[in-house]
């Protein structure tokens, strides 16, 4: 050991007097600019980490912001307005020493109490803006943490504006017992109104967010977005090891196991934060990109028109004329079904990705059902069309092996469904239309699917579009594969590309269940009157596509140039229709069948 040592220290000797022959010198480092990283222990420059809006410049791990830096980051500048400062703290339960250490945290962080709320603008946009700050008593909620938030939204509500929360909180403030508890109740009724105003209220999850805030306003957002890798859960790991006995997996209760869970929309890097809220108040807005309004309200001059140009549209989409007319019709539906039903499955037919990236702007997409997990069979968000806010859900198949694993070749599962029909309740509150993708083989069929309700998730689907207060269209792309496909289909109309399918179950199920022989399914596919020539005969869908012959991503214009003017249409038509008159046209398009 002695020799360990006497080598360290010769060799300390040697680089100084080497220093000193190169002329060098170790730099003096003044005191308290060096800080230690607590996420991976390295030694970095407290001003490089604050300039990097408080993020490790070594591991890129994220430092807790203090309320007015993060609202310095988040609005624009000069423009926010504080309310409700000073409100004055109570004992309710007589805590010794409460009294003293809320006096001694306000005069050493320059707050009143753990949030700080007011108005500003973010992207030009009015918004009420909270923000917890997690260096007074880790931003528990107390009775005026409570009382400041019911506030801010009560006058958000009254205003007509929208609502943006940061939550960073431990949880109910133990100090105060039970009025703590009331303010869970008190934020959640208030949020409640504003969201029956049909406004927006968008939740930032930022680390740690715990305990009863997590059970309240921070988990009620319209969208929630999280910070990279925050702690987010109603227990903390180390209640819940302490209770169960168990060590807990890494990244358990971490936004990237919420998001994986489906309990939240999106994870956001701080440096991209600003621009996603001013994205998402501008689709929330109404109002396209340079301002201009919606190209859907349209002049009767124009109504008539598009009229005009949907009619010979229609007589151009139309199947089954000339040549084909002549043909055997048996011998051609024999053939021709079965053709179209392995076009439909092509593996370079563009999928739900590909419409939503060619036919909208400035696409959000939201991730989660809220309740379990989210479904990478179904792809949702917000866009927006011509300038018109909408809300796009793809059921979505991958462009490869690889991707379709990961969506299960677009067979949703329970909560897929659910967070379809989360959007769709979403869109009706803001009054967006619905634009769905169908493209499903049928909905996933597994164990685990069932576990979880996958026959009630398609029914209150069905059961839901069948009275959205908001026009809904249904687009069949590929594969639209029976309640399955309907959980997406019931629409105020329904269209289909020229080789998509759409019907009861595959081919091959048909045959298999009927004639106990899959290998009939080619002479099942002519029998089930599937192709989008036969539906529109009988009045199943409205409007035909015409396809291209090789019909792949790079010879996709001139469909999405007939689908663009059609959509247009529709909006047109549909969105000048009063909330009766739309429920009650989707209600007899269904009852005539």
């Amino acid at each position: 050991m002695k020799l360990d040592h006497m080598f360290k220290k010769t060799k300390q000797i040697a680089s100084r007097k080497n220093d000193s022959i190169r002329g060098e010198k170790h730099p003096s480092v003044p005191r308290g600019l060096l800080r230690k990283c607590n996420k991976c222990g390295g030694a970095i420059i407290a001003e490089d980490a604050i300039a990097d809006y408080y993020i490790c410049p070594k591991c890129g791990g994220y430092f807790r912001v203090d309320a007015y830096s993060r609202i310095a980051r988040v609005a624009d500048e000069g423009s926010f307005e504080e309310w409700d400062s000073g409100l004055l703290n109570g004992n309710p339960m007589a805590f010794r020493g409460y009294e003293e250490k809320i006096r001694t945290l306000q005069e050493k962080t320059g707050l009143d109490e753990a949030i700080v709320t007011g108005e500003a603008r973010v992207g030009g946009h009015r918004v009420v803006l909270g923000v917890c700050d997690g260096r007074f008593m880790m931003a528990s909620m107390g009775e005026i943490v409570g009382e400041k938030i019911a506030r801010a939204v009560e006058r958000a509500t009254k205003e007509k504006l929208p609502v943006i929360l940061f939550a960073c909180s431990g949880g109910a403030r133990m100090q105060e017992g039970i009025v703590s508890l009331m303010q869970m109740a008190k934020t959640s009724a208030a949020l409640k109104r504003h969201s029956d105003a049909g406004l927006l209220y968008i939740s930032v999850l930022t680390d740690p967010t715990t305990g009863g805030v997590t059970a309240s306003f921070a988990m009620l957002g319209d969208i929630i977005l999280a910070e990279p890798k925050a702690l987010i859960g109603f227990a903390g790991p180390r209640v819940i090891e302490q209770t169960i006995g168990e060590k807990l997996p890494k990244g358990f209760q971490r936004a990237e196991f919420l998001l994986a869970h489906g309990f939240i929309d999106g994870i956001v890097e701080r440096d991209q934060l600003r621009d996603t809220l001013d994205t998402i108040l501008r689709l929330h807005d109404g109002v396209g990109v340079h301002g201009e309004t919606s190209e859907c309200g349209q002049t009767d001059a124009r109504e008539e028109e598009d009229r005009k140009e949907h009619e010979s549209a229609q007589e151009s989409a139309d199947l089954g004329n000339g040549e084909a007319e002549r043909e055997s019709a048996d011998l051609r539906r024999y053939i021709d079904a079965w053709e179209r039903v392995q076009l439909s499955r092509r593996n370079d037919r563009p999928v739900g990705g590909d419409y939503i990236r060619a036919l909208f702007t400035d696409f959000v997409e939201l991730h989660g059902d809220r309740c379990f997990a989210d479904d990478r069979a179904v792809i949702g968000g917000i866009a927006l069309f011509h300038g018109m806010p909408v809300t796009v859900i793809a059921q979505a198949k991958g462009s490869n092996t690889k991707e379709n694993i990961d969506r299960h070749f677009g067979m949703p599962s329970p909560e897929g469904y659910r967070k379809a029909l989360r959007l769709m309740r979403q869109a009706e509150k803001f009054h967006r239309p619905v634009i769905c993708f169908v493209d499903t083989p049928g909905a996933f069929c597994g164990l685990e699917a069932e576990e979880r309700g996958q026959g009630e998730a398609i029914a209150r689907s069905i059961y839901e579009m069948s009275a959205l207060k908001t026009p809904v269209l249904s687009i069949v792309i590929g594969e639209g594969g029976s309640g399955g496909a309907l959980a997406m289909a019931t629409a105020d109309e329904v269209w289909m590309l020229e080789n998509s399918v759409y019907s009861i179950l595959s081919p091959e199920g048909f045959a298999s269940i009927l004639w106990k022989d899959s290998k009939r399914a080619k002479e099942a596919a002519a029998v089930m009157r599937m192709t989008a020539e036969e539906l529109k005969e009988q009045g199943i869908i409205e409007l035909v596509f015409a396809e291209p012959e090789q019909y792949t991503t790079e010879h996709m214009q001139d469909v999405i140039e007939h689908l663009d003017k059609e959509m247009l249409r529709f909006l047109g038509q549909y969105g000048a229709y009063s909330v009766e008159e739309l429920t009650d046209h989707r209600y007899e398009r269904f009852r005539r069948i």
